[in-house]
């Protein structure tokens, strides 16, 4: 890499968006910012991520694996008797602008934090700024806007703040979360340019996580879309995957999943459209979001010399949200205060800020294709992200697919090479975690790049390991499957019983993983959680 001046650093992360949600990976949604992205940069098509929101970006943002960084369930504290499953960011590791902040860096961070612990709706459950529950200003960002929790509405999210404080909308304004964390990203670049340090900044978006709110006028630009249905969208993303390079032309598409119905057979078909419609509006809304980003990095002559990173933390979300249930603890009330009831309800379109809706299982799996299951599995749908660099003064090349298995800790080891600063050994008084993750530079130069190392997988019981063309995975409670990544990315032809020397000696190297990151049997996990 030719010598230049440091470069500023832009990490763009999305929520719940599956692999092919965006025009670059085969989408019929219309995402310009992001297709201009890939055009000028890099796209990875087999980046993987953590297949659930918070371990992901715990991993995200340490260069660990989420049990190393405390984070091997969720981010409640069940009093499991172990550090990696405390539910917050242990004092063991480092994030990214924690480690950037001590060679120089500013350091800021708009949208969702999600690896501080269990914040409850109501202020009164719970303490910011404690050290059980860390906020961002106390791990590395000087500047912070942004939620606590993992999600809510769109209109009137919980746990929402602006620096050390917690912050209340003001009513009588428009208020929409992602267009806010916009906003606050740009604001940041503003306070950035005003000294010649080079700057981090960490814009993790809710959209499209659940529920489905949008504008109305954006929500409009997709209505009708999806009466083909999910069958016909699923075949005609595939087909585009196939003719960008993305995925190889051997694959097969995977079958629709079997709790999904064939489009012909599905009812409220019109109500289908809707929900898929505001889901896609979510994704043009974070869209449009990012080109303001971008633009103002242009006018700020900052583009040249600034690496962008932009992925999702999993898979599309196949959750269905019931009208009673665990979800009444995320929904809230609008910002009059009237309660929220949740449910998708056929009855009533979703998209406003009185509906509290997802868009489900079959949608989940288009958002997925080619690709099998969906977030909280660590089969390919649940595990493959989009993936897109951009570093216009050091590429060397230009609209390039990448295909070499890349994983979410990759990501601090590179911010640390191109930044020229080393990982610590102690930070706090506490002795750091060795990091997990291998610089992606030799790959952004252009040159040959080959992991060291497996990559690992383990949430609630459902785990896997990649080296190579190999993946060994289980489907919690099920036996492991084998398959070859080079000619079945899809998953469909188990080879466990051709070859079992290669299962034996893979699940040997998982359980020594497991050991070493204090994975806990999933049986176990589950005594504590009520």
């Amino acid at each position: 890499m030719h010598a230049v001046s440091r470069p500023n650093i832009v990490l763009i992360v999305t929520d719940d968006m599956g692999f092919s949600d965006i025009g670059c990976y085969g989408s019929e949604i219309s995402t310009p910012a992001l297709d201009k992205l890939a055009k000028n940069g890099l796209r990875f098509s087999s980046m993987y991520n953590s297949a659930r929101c918070c371990p992901s970006r715990a991993s995200l943002l340490t260069g660990l694996y989420p049990h190393q960084a405390g984070i091997g369930h969720m981010v409640e504290d069940y009093g499991i008797p172990s550090p990696a499953y405390q539910g917050y960011l242990r004092q063991e590791c480092v994030t990214i602008a924690e480690a950037l902040k001590q060679g120089g860096y500013q350091t800021g961070m708009s949208g969702k934090w999600h690896v501080g612990g269990s914040y409850g709706i109501k202020p009164s459950t719970w303490m910011p700024g404690t050290q059980k529950f860390p906020t961002p200003r106390q791990r590395g960002f000087d500047h912070f806007f942004g939620t606590l929790a993992g999600a809510g509405s769109y209109y009137n999210p919980h746990t929402l703040m602006e620096g050390d404080s917690l912050i209340e909308i003001d009513v009588d304004k428009e208020f929409y979360y992602t267009d806010e964390i916009t906003k606050h990203a740009v604001k940041m670049i503003e306070q950035f340019q005003q000294t010649a340090a080079p700057f981090f900044l960490y814009v993790a978006y809710t959209a499209p996580h659940w529920p489905l709110h949008a504008p109305v006028e954006e929500i409009t630009k997709y209505r009708g879309t999806y009466l083909s249905g999910w069958d016909e969208i699923r075949k005609q993303r595939f087909a585009r995957l196939k003719e960008t390079g993305l995925i190889s032309r051997e694959w097969e598409l995977s079958p629709r999943d079997d709790a999904a119905p064939p489009w012909e057979d599905a009812n409220n078909k019109e109500w289908e459209d809707m929900r898929m419609a505001v889901y896609a509006a979510q994704i043009g809304c974070m869209d449009n979001g990012i080109g303001s980003i971008f633009a103002k990095l242009d006018d700020n002559s900052m583009t040249d010399n600034t690496l962008v990173i932009f992925l999702s933390d999993n898979g599309g979300c196949s959750e269905l949200l019931q009208e009673e249930g665990w979800i009444e603890n995320h929904v809230g009330s609008m910002r009059n205060g009237t309660p929220v009831a949740p449910g998708n309800d056929p009855k009533k379109m979703p998209g406003t800020e009185d509906t509290y809706m997802s868009y489900d299982l079959p949608w989940a799996n288009v958002s997925n294709t080619p690709f099998r299951l969906y977030k909280h599995w660590v089969h390919e749908g649940g595990i493959s992200t989009p993936c897109i660099v951009s570093w216009p003064e050091q590429l060397s090349e230009r609209n390039r697919i990448l295909h070499e298995p890349v994983h979410l800790i990759d990501i601090m080891a590179t911010c640390l090479e191109v930044a020229g600063i080393s990982y610590p050994d102690e930070y706090n008084g506490h002795q750091i975690t060795p990091l997990e993750g291998e610089s992606l530079v030799p790959l952004l130069e252009g040159g040959e790049w080959k992991r060291n190392n497996p990559i690992f997988w383990e949430h609630e019981g459902n785990c896997a390991i990649r080296d190579e063309e190999w993946k060994l995975v289980s489907q919690y409670p099920g036996n492991w499957e084998l398959y070859n990544m080079a000619g079945d990315r899809t998953e469909l032809h188990d080879l466990s019983e051709h070859y079992p020397e290669i299962v034996q000696a893979m699940e040997k190297q998982y359980q020594e993983w497991a050991n070493r990151c204090g994975v806990l049997p999933w049986e176990t996990i589950k005594t504590y959680i009520v």
